[in-house]
């Protein structure tokens, strides 16, 4: 991190040049260097001078990325709250599982599964599943054969034909929905949020008590869902 720090003020440096900047031994720098350049954190020229490497893009793009959809999508899940008085979960894909970047739930007087940081399989739960089911059906059919599905609570999905049933309707429906999946006796409705190429980057779920997601209720509060999905997406660029 000494060496890579230097990349914040210097565009380029020489050998010599993070030597005396670092302070850091000579043997120990090549060392490191070298390490750096086989992650891909660092490359080297043709000058013989080190810069940041491309790396860095792809993990300052999907940084961006989560900032802004969290940005956008707080105020919209804090009216949603408001109203349904239920969980409220936003998440994004980090390879084959989803994780938990925002949550409201004041309201909520039970403390669910869910949580900032938390991480679940894109297999398992309402939440996670509602980017799964609207991957391509390239990604889908490749996750499905490389995932190995483990029982979380009762109510998760075990079996491979089950789970691709539930992702092709969740396609047709437009959202997902799971009972017991991550957590006896509690449940979620979710929905996609897509960006400006309709690519799916994030799911957004309403979570509590499982009494409470059957008949009417769930009507309301997949109607009441896919209104904030549809505006969050429409401000990331979404037609």
């Amino acid at each position: 991190m000494d060496i890579l720090n230097l990349f914040i003020e210097h565009a380029e440096l020489s050998f010599q040049e993070i030597i005396d900047l670092s302070e850091i031994p000579k043997t120990s720098v090549f060392r490191m260097l070298k390490s750096l350049e086989e992650m891909g954190f660092l490359e080297k020229g043709i000058d013989a001078k080190y810069r940041l490497g491309i790396l860095f893009l792809k993990f300052g793009h999907l940084v961006s990325m989560r900032l802004d959809v969290r940005k956008i999508a707080y105020p919209i899940m804090n009216e949603l709250h408001n109203d349904v008085k239920e969980a409220i979960n936003l998440i994004v894909r980090d390879g084959n599982e989803a994780i938990y970047i925002e949550k409201i739930d004041t309201k909520q007087k039970v403390r669910l599964y869910t949580a900032i940081g938390r991480k679940s399989p894109l297999y398992a739960g309402a939440c996670s599943r509602s980017i799964l089911s609207f991957l391509s059906d390239e990604e889908i059919k490749e996750y499905l054969e490389t995932i190995e599905l483990k029982s979380f609570a009762m109510g998760t999905i075990t079996d491979k034909k089950k789970l691709y049933e539930t992702i092709l309707q969740a396609k047709e429906l437009g959202y997902t929905i799971s009972h017991s999946e991550l957590e006896n006796y509690t449940s979620a409705i979710a929905a996609p949020i897509f960006n400006h190429k309709g690519e799916v980057i994030a799911g957004l779920s309403i979570a509590g008590l499982e009494a409470n997601y059957h008949g009417e209720n769930v009507k309301i509060f997949v109607e009441k869902l896919k209104k904030a999905t549809a505006t969050i997406s429409k401000q990331l660029g979404y037609e």
